[in-house]
């Protein structure tokens, strides 16, 4: 009697179609053309460190920090904060974020922000009804926008002074930021990639972020955005709250796993920037205004830090899907491990949160980001779509690629949805149409195709700029310093390269037989 045949698994190349991860075959945490190392972990206290033995050891504060770097802090919370709640960051870094030539108030730029939505604001207006948007437009050939130019305020709830609220934009960008970085102080920006891959340099490390996967950078953090090599455009989705912070939900009955796993939170670890002597100008938007410090020296500076504001990614491709914002949020992530209705009826979306952000109200979250991708679904006896439905939640929904399959044939990848409160929706198309028709009771392996879908100025009496001249850099006049760097770098490539072999079984049984 013959043995049957194993049938052999072939990964998935094309990262838009896996229908989980594990279809990659991969045994990396990230894209193969993903080119930066990161820490792994969601809610941890991350340490980093570009120079081995920089940080120092038993204290935050020493009385000299090696190679004359400055001790700098950041704080997110308040100092008496409970330990669960309490978030702060030191930095190492060769010249401190005080050290500069002075602030310039409404500087010109192309965007439209808006960030007060009460309704005492004339600039705004109440939607109470359905709205859906074409693809967002690209920049002209013949115009240059960057990150600080190419963000525009969709619609929002609450203002930023009341430390309450969120907002939505989307971003179109053609250009790298050019010696210029950018700092919200207002809140937390969740960036989603839709078009065009995007280098995301932070104070603490760099991110690589690429279509299906989503970004944090925390308040107050400085970073700037470049295009990934290869790209000429970029476009995407920012959620911003203030007041809260993003946090994992709980799983409740589902027990120790399941849902959106820690490990798949990806921080970034430190590094500077080769010319740390340039002029720079650090964007700031608070109260949905730009201001700007202009400074001699590099934002991006640190050799070391450790604390837990940092950074983070979730690094999956994603299937062709939606998202959606406000009250919920959809993404998908293909290592979400996804819960469904094993016997009957439609489970409630509650169950694709992927991050949540806490309000005041304790039974009602700021913000859900959910996700919607693809999943076996075996109801039986069940209309298995998404009923008819009243949310008390407002929804947005944007497809990231893929047919977008929304209420109109002009919902398309780039473009958004919302439903407002309360107000009644369900899409009804040919699938919808096709499950009315459909009686069959097997397991079948679905995508989600129905949900696819402008401050007075006044006078700067701060700090005279020539002060800062007492704190000089001391790091770079560190004897040997660009040695220093310059083995690190060769160092750390040398171990990248070793790592690399583990990953490959052609070049890790080459190098057993030698």
């Amino acid at each position: 009697m013959s043995a049957p045949l194993i049938q052999e698994r072939k990964p998935v190349k094309d990262l838009q179609k896996a229908f989980h991860y594990t279809d990659t075959m991969s045994r990396k945490p990230t894209r193969d053309n993903d080119p930066y190392e990161y820490q792994a972990g969601f809610g941890n206290r991350h340490q980093s460190e570009l120079i081995p033995g920089t940080l120092p050891a038993g204290q935050n504060n020493p009385q000299e920090a090696r190679f004359g770097l400055y001790t700098e802090g950041i704080t997110y919370s308040a100092f008496a904060a409970p330990r669960h709640a309490n978030f702060s960051t030191y930095m190492y870094r060769v010249r401190p974020a005080a050290a500069h030539n002075g602030y310039k108030a409404h500087i010109p730029h192309k965007s439209d922000i808006e960030n007060c939505f009460l309704t005492l604001n004339p600039k705004v207006a109440t939607l109470a009804e359905q709205c859906e948007w074409a693809p967002f437009p690209l920049p002209r050939e013949d115009e240059e926008i960057d990150f600080v130019d190419g963000l525009h305020t969709l619609g929002g709830s609450g203002d930023p002074n009341l430390r309450e609220g969120i907002a939505l934009y989307v971003f179109m960008i053609n250009t790298d930021m050019n010696h210029r970085a950018f700092c919200n102080t207002d809140g937390d920006f969740l960036i989603v990639a839709q078009l065009g891959n995007l280098d995301i340099q932070t104070e603490l490390g760099k991110l690589f972020l690429q279509p299906g996967e989503i970004c944090v950078v925390p308040r107050g953090i400085r970073f700037l955005v470049r295009l990934g090599p290869g790209h000429s455009v970029a476009r995407g989705y920012i959620t911003e709250i203030w007041g809260s912070s993003w946090a994992l939900p709980d799983l409740g009955p589902l027990g120790g796993h399941g849902l959106a796993n820690p490990r798949d939170f990806l921080h970034p670890v430190a590094y500077i920037d080769e010319n740390l002597h340039e002029e720079w100008s650090i964007v700031n938007k608070a109260n949905g205004l730009y201001h700007a410090i202009e400074q001699d020296h590099s934002p991006f500076d640190l050799v070391a830090w450790h604390g837990n504001v940092v950074p983070y990614k979730v690094s999956q491709p994603c299937t062709e899907t939606a998202y959606m914002l406000t009250r919920r949020l959809q993404y998908d992530l293909t290592k979400f491990s996804s819960q469904n209705a094993t016997s009957i009826d439609h489970t409630d979306p509650s169950v694709n949160c992927v991050l949540t952000a806490p309000s005041r109200d304790p039974v009602t979250p700021l913000a859900d980001f959910l996700w919607f991708g693809p999943r076996w679904d075996v109801a039986s006896n069940t209309f298995r779509l998404p009923y008819f439905h009243r949310n008390s939640a407002t929804e947005f929904l944007a497809s990231l690629y893929g047919n977008g399959l929304g209420r109109s044939n002009d919902f398309l990848p780039g473009g958004g949805s919302v439903e407002i409160s309360h107000t009644p929706h369900g899409n009804f198309n040919e699938a919808y149409v096709y499950e009315m028709k459909n009686q069959v009771n097997e397991p079948r392996r679905i995508l989600e195709k129905y949900a696819r879908t402008g401050c007075g100025a006044f006078k700067n009496q701060g700090t005279d700029p020539k002060v800062w001249d007492a704190l000089p850099d001391k790091f770079s006049l560190y004897p040997n310093i660009h040695k220093i760097l310059r083995q690190v770098k060769a160092d750390n490539e040398a171990r990248k390269q070793r790592s690399e072999t583990y990953y490959d079984d052609g070049r890790l049984a080459e190098l057993v037989c030698q």
